[in-house]
């Protein structure tokens, strides 16, 4: 256990190592994701009554990757090619996110949750282990409560359990104005209702403004070995909200990644990918 936190420490020191002087911090910086390779299975389950574009890669023991709020699939671009070396990887689009579809129903949890449980159904996948990063954590957490039976372990980087975990000067961060941007271009390209996404931002902030909010009973309650992860530097999630997801579920691993920030997986993506693989794989 300490040699692999050991090994994850090191990687971030060589990162840091590498900058130059005067630069950029890495936690600053919003990396473009690289292309994702070529899967070996795609395309739209219908699921709740809407569309979810889904891809599977590789071989192994499942592993579902969920993405953040507004984001999309191709935000796993430096992931997938990894995790699929040791295991059967699947990325999907969220309701509304990406190429998949919307419809009426207002956002929330449970019910993205059901679609993600609605695509394990069509896959054939009975369990599962998540690796969710800020709203796909948070769906991770939903399943972990609701359906348990379905996970086998959850990796939720960046999430919240309440609203008052969410930082209250996070649309003055540059970087996180820069990924709303990024994201509204992806959405632009990718949606099958490219001209929405004001629409679907003021959608999707209903539900923020109000969920997820689970109680610290709830999370007492969590059975599925969890890991609560982090950046150092996070720009949504305060690191007091964070630790106390920690403390509250039982036997839950804090993972706390030094030099980089909400966006660990595009700035960092060893160091991301050597703490996910090695609490996924409980090595």
């Amino acid at each position: 256990m300490f040699r692999r936190y050991l090994a994850i420490a090191l990687l971030a020191l060589v990162a840091v190592a590498a900058s130059p002087a005067g630069a950029v911090e890495i936690w600053q910086r919003l990396p473009t994701p690289q292309p994702m390779p070529t899967a070996e299975r795609s395309g739209f389950a219908p699921v709740n009554g809407i569309q979810i574009y889904y891809a599977v890669y590789g071989k192994g023991p499942p592993l579902i990757l969920l993405h953040g709020g507004l984001a999309n699939s191709n935000y796993w671009g430096n992931q997938v090619p990894v995790f699929a070396k040791t295991h059967r990887v699947i990325v999907m689009d969220s309701r509304g996110h990406g190429r998949s579809t919307r419809d009426a129903q207002p956002y929330g949890y449970d019910l993205m949750a059901s679609d993600v449980l609605g695509l394990m159904d069509f896959l054939g996948i009975k369990r599962a282990a998540i690796v969710g990063w800020s709203d796909g954590g948070i769906i991770g957490l939903d399943i972990a409560l609701n359906h348990p039976d379905r996970l086998t372990r959850l990796f939720a980087f960046g999430a919240n359990t309440d609203p008052s975990g969410v930082r209250e000067d996070l649309d003055k961060n540059d970087t996180f104005n820069r990924f709303i941007a990024g994201a509204g271009k992806a959405y632009k390209r990718l949606s099958k209702t490219p001209n929405d996404y004001d629409g679907f931002v003021k959608a999707i902030g209903v539900m923020w403004e109000s969920q997820p909010n689970w109680t610290p009973d709830q999370l007492r309650g969590i059975t599925v070995p969890t890991a609560i992860a982090d950046g150092e530097h996070d720009e949504a999630i305060k690191r007091t909200h964070t630790e106390e997801m920690a403390r509250l579920i039982p036997g839950a691993k804090l993972i706390i990644l030094p030099g980089v920030s909400h966006f660990a997986m595009l700035q960092n993506p060893k160091l991301f990918n050597a703490a996910v693989l090695g609490f996924i794989d409980g090595k």
